[in-house]
C-alpha cells in the first residue's frame, strides 16, 4: 500500500508538470466516527453512548484543472493521508459491580489514502477571491493502524494499577480485519483567496469496511477543516466586459460600438446576414460575398450555380455535374441516373435497358414466365402443354390411394407418383395443384380436414422426391365439388379422389398461389 501511494503522487506531479494543472498541498485537522449498526442486547442504552469520535489530522496532494472557458468549473482530484476510527470509555461502579475493574478505554485507529474526485463550482467574489463548493466520490485504500486498549484494575492489596495493550490492524476479509477499500462521497465548501483556500468538509463512506465476530455494519465519517495552498497562479475572474450597443461583441472587438451587429460583420449592422457590414455592402438587401462587394456572384444560366464554379456557364446543370447536364452517355432519351444501361441504347419503359429476350420467342423477359424455354404469347411465353402429360398425370391420380381413415399413401400410390416427379423433372416451368376431395360421408369438417391432410401427403411425397415445393400446391375442398350422385356406393367411390392439375403459370390453376412463381425464379 505505500508503494501505491508513492505511485499517485507521482502520478499527480508527472501530470502538473506535462499538462495544465494547478496543484496545492492541502491539510487540517478533523473528527472521525465510526456509525456502527447491530442487534446486540444492550447496545442503544448501554454501549453506544461508550463511543466517540476520534481527533485525527488528513495531509494531501490537491490537483485542480478547469473545464470551463470562464474558470468556474472544475475537475479537483486529490491524494490524502486521512486518519479514521473512534474511541470507546467505559466506568464501572466498583460499588455494585464486584469486580476488579474500575474502567475500560479503547482507541481503534485505521489510516487511509483516500483519491477524492470531486466537482467544483467557484463564485467569483473579486478579481481572485471565490466562494466554491465541491463534491464527489472518493476510493480509500487501508494503509496501517493499531488498536490500542487501556484498562485500570484494583488488585488484592487495593492497588490501583493501568493496564495497555497495543495492537496492530489488519486488513483482510476475516473476522476481526478491515477491508481494503473504503470508498464513499464527500464535499467541501469554503473560500479561495489567491493562491490560498480555506474550507470545511465532510466524507460519508458506504463501504461496510470491518468485519466483526457478531452481525454489524460498520461506516466510516470523517468532518473537518482544510487550509490549502495553491502552487501554481491564480485565477483572475476578470469584470463584464463593456459592450455599449448589447450586441454580444464587446466593445474593444467591435467596428461599430455604438450601433447593434453582427459578429461576421465586426459588430456593424448587416441586413442580409452576408457577413459584410451595410456600410460597404453593394447590396445589402441581398446576401452576396465580399469579393463581390456584398452581392451574390454571376449565374448566366440561372442552375444556381455561380459561373465561377460552373463548368456550363450557359446550360443549366446540377451542382453534381458542376453545372452541366446530367450526361447521356448512349444518347437513348434517357439520362445516365436514371438509366439502368447506360452504355446500351434502350426505352423508358424499361429504364434506358433494351428489351431482354432470353429464349429469343418475341416476348420481352419480363412479359414471359418461361424466359429460358420458347412459348408461344398465348402462354404467356412457355411451352403448349402437351395433352399425352396431361392424361398421364390424370391417369396416375386416378392410382392414389390412401389407408382407411388416414392420409397414409398405400405403396401403389407412391410408385405411381413416381411418374409425376418424372414429369416434373423433364419439365421444370410446369407446376402442379394437387386437390383433395371426399364424399358426404360423415362430418363435413372432418372431411374437409381429411381432404386436406391427403393433399398435402402427396405433395409432401413429391417434395421427397425433389421437387420444389414452390412448383407445389395442395388443398382440400372435402364434399364440396362431388363429379359424381353421393346417394349410390359408385358415386361415393368417384368423389373421394385426389386431382392433379398442371399448367405452366399457377394463374390458369390456382391465382391465389401466382406469388410462388417470383419466389421460385429466386
Amino acid at each position: 500500500m505505500k508503494k501505491l501511494f508513492t505511485l499517485l503522487c507521482f502520478t499527480v506531479l508527472a501530470s502538473v508538470c506535462f499538462g495544465q494543472l494547478r496543484l496545492a498541498l492541502a491539510g487540517g485537522p478533523h473528527q472521525s466516527k465510526i456509525l456502527e449498526s447491530n442487534n446486540l442486547p444492550g447496545w442503544t442504552d448501554l454501549t453506544k453512548p461508550g463511543y466517540s469520535g476520534r481527533s485525527g489530522f488528513h495531509l494531501g496532494v490537491l490537483a485542480e484543472f478547469p473545464i470551463s472557458e470562464n474558470k468556474r468549473w472544475h475537475i479537483q482530484p486529490g491524494i490524502f493521508y486521512m486518519t479514521k476510527g473512534r474511541k470507546f470509555s467505559h466506568t464501572y461502579d466498583t460499588a455494585s459491580v464486584q469486580t476488579d475493574s474500575l474502567s475500560y478505554k479503547q482507541q481503534f485507529s485505521p489510516n487511509y489514502i483516500d483519491i477524492p474526485v470531486n466537482l467544483t463550482y467557484k463564485l467569483p467574489l473579486g478579481r481572485k477571491t471565490s466562494f466554491f463548493v465541491s463534491a464527489g466520490p472518493y476510493i480509500g485504500f487501508f494503509y496501517t493502524g493499531k488498536q490500542r486498549t487501556e484498562t485500570r484494575i484494583v488488585e488484592q492489596d487495593d492497588v490501583v494499577k493501568l493496564k495497555t495493550n497495543e495492537q496492530p490492524i489488519e486488513s483482510g476479509n476475516e473476522t476481526w480485519k478491515v477491508k481494503t477499500i473504503d470508498y464513499g462521497v464527500n464535499a467541501r465548501a469554503g473560500l479561495e483567496f489567491g493562491n490560498v483556500f480555506v474550507s470545511g468538509f465532510f466524507s460519508q463512506g458506504f463501504n461496510d469496511f470491518y468485519t466483526a465476530p457478531y452481525e454489524a455494519k460498520f461506516n466510516n465519517q470523517v468532518m473537518g477543516a482544510t487550509l490549502g495552498i495553491w502552487l501554481g497562479k491564480a485565477p483572475i475572474f476578470e469584470g463584464k466586459p463593456k459592450d455599449k450597443d448589447n450586441d454580444g461583441i464587446i466593445d474593444k472587438d467591435d467596428a461599430c460600438p455604438t450601433e447593434p451587429g453582427t459578429l461576421a460583420a465586426g459588430g456593424c449592422p448587416d441586413r442580409d446576414g452576408d457577413g459584410v457590414a451595410d456600410k460597404v455592402d453593394q447590396c445589402p438587401d441581398i446576401a452576396g460575398l465580399r469579393k463581390y462587394g456584398g452581392c451574390p456572384p454571376p449565374d448566366r444560366d440561372g442552375d444556381g450555380i455561380p459561373d465561377e464554379e460552373d463548368k456550363c456557364p450557359d446550360v443549366p446543370g446540377t451542382q453534381k455535374y458542376r453545372g452541366c447536364p446530367i450526361p447521356d452517355t448512349d444518347r437513348d432519351g434517357v439520362n445516365d441516373e436514371e438509366d439502368k444501361c447506360p452504355t446500351l441504347a434502350g426505352n423508358k419503359e424499361n429504364n434506358g435497358c433494351p428489351l431482354l429476350d432470353t429464349d429469343g420467342d418475341g416476348i420481352p423477359d419480363k412479359e414471359d414466365k418461361c424466359p429460358t424455354v420458347r412459348g408461344p404469347r398465348s402462354n404467356k411465353g412457355c411451352p403448349e402443354l402437351q395433352k399425352e402429360l396431361i392424361d398421364k398425370v390424370n391417369y396416375v391420380a386416378k392410382q392414389i390411394f390412401f389407408d382407411n381413415g388416414s392420409e397414409s399413401l398405400t405403396p401403389s400410390s407412391k410408385k405411381a407418383l413416381d411418374e409425376v416427379v418424372a414429369i416434373m423433372n423433364n419439365n421444370p416451368h410446369l407446376v402442379m395443384a394437387i386437390d383433395g376431395h371426399s364424399d358426404n360421408t360423415g362430418n363435413a369438417q372432418r372431411n374437409l380436414n381429411l381432404s386436406a391432410k391427403r393433399a398435402n401427403a402427396v405433395k409432401s411425397y413429391l417434395v421427397q422426391r425433389g421437387i420444389n415445393q414452390l412448383r407445389l400446391d395442395a388443398s382440400g375442398f372435402g364434399q364440396t365439388k362431388p363429379i359424381a350422385d353421393n346417394k349410390t356406393e359408385a358415386g361415393r367411390a368417384k368423389n373421394r379422389r385426389v386431382e392433379l392439375r398442371l399448367a405452366s403459370d399457377w394463374g390458369y390453376i390456382r391465382p391465389s398461389a401466382s406469388w410462388k412463381a417470383s419466389a421460385a425464379s429466386r
